[in-house]
């Protein structure tokens, strides 16, 4: 198969992707947090066809990007009162509401559970195409199941090339990481995935406290321990760690730091910002930079352990798991 790179300023271009997604194909979309694998959300063949593309396994949830608030009753039922009120406060954007799916939704879509995944997203040219076609579409990130997420059209191409049908470029994602995905199933909203929606934020539009486990047993997009992760190992430490152990590395090796750290003949510095915000923002854009480097590892340097960070420092827990 030939991968297409459609562009989202064309408007042939916008209307092709509208097209190839209404007839099952699949296409790689701009959203707001990272790139997304689209299908058809009610094409259960083209739902398929995305753990096939992805070597994902079919027991692992997707979820449903939908281009109106109103979605929310054609695809959950025993929808909450907080649902309705996070959807006002944070749609279109990165957040993503669990919630009781409804009967006719089918299993393939939420990895045969009885949630559902939804959310609208705020990226301009993949809303455009979902008003247009009145369409939801199921889109994980666009990536090779448990590979770093992709942040531009570029990073897709790379990982999907000649398994998709095409990539449609809308440029660089604005956050970076995925969305933010909190459970309403429960009595207590729970945030089973940190993002760029914050505990916080979510808490003032509620009134009320939402939980944020550090660890938990929800199947969620992005709950595995492994994830996000580039083909050359990723090791973090915290900056004293660093001092201690960077003069004495002899491999050479990428270094994403955000603090002063002492210099090294083998180590190749990748300045990372030091708010949050913009180092979420960097991070996959900066780690698929490292893997095509002439080194044997990549090192990074640990952000603080604050609810600010919550999101980088997951992704990169995952990121470096199992890698010594």
């Amino acid at each position: 198969m030939k991968t297409v790179l459609l562009q989202a300023d064309n408007a042939v271009d916008l209307a092709m992707c509208g097209d190839w997604l209404k007839q099952g194909k699949l296409v790689a979309v701009p959203t707001e947090t990272v790139y997304g694998l689209a299908a058809d959300a009610t094409n259960l063949d083209a739902v398929r066809a995305i753990f096939t593309a992805k070597g994902r396994p079919e027991n692992h949830p997707l979820i449903v990007h939908v281009h109106d608030k109103k979605a929310i009753n054609d695809w959950a039922c025993k929808v909450s009162t907080a649902a309705y009120a996070l959807a006002e406060a944070f749609w279109p954007g990165p957040l993503t509401l669990l919630l009781h799916k409804a009967p006719h939704v089918s299993p393939v879509v939420t990895g045969r559970l009885n949630t559902v995944g939804l959310r609208m997203p705020s990226h301009p040219v993949l809303l455009a195409v979902l008003q247009q076609q009145q369409l939801a579409v199921a889109a994980p990130s666009a990536n090779l199941f448990k590979k770093l997420s992709p942040t531009s059209a570029e990073h897709v191409m790379a990982g999907m090339q000649g398994k998709i049908s095409a990539v449609l470029d809308g440029g660089e994602c604005q956050f970076g990481v995925e969305s933010t995905i909190i459970d309403l199933t429960q009595i207590i909203p729970t945030i089973v995935r940190a993002g760029p929606i914050s505990a916080a934020q979510i808490e003032a539009v509620l009134g009320r406290p939402v939980a944020q486990p550090r660890q938990h047993n929800v199947a969620v997009p992005g709950n595995v321990s492994a994830h996000y992760q580039p083909d050359k190992p990723l090791l973090c430490f915290s900056r004293a760690e660093l001092l201690l152990h960077l003069p004495q590395q002899q491999q050479p090796i990428a270094l994403l730091h955000y603090s002063e750290t002492v210099g090294s003949a083998v180590v190749t510095k990748l300045k990372m910002p030091s708010l949050a915000t913009a180092f979420a923002r960097s991070l996959y854009q900066t780690l698929f930079a490292a893997d095509k480097l002439p080194v044997t590892a990549i090192w990074c340097e640990l952000p603080p352990d604050t609810d600010e960070w919550r999101a980088v420092n997951d992704r990169l827990s995952r990121a470096s798991c199992n890698r010594s």
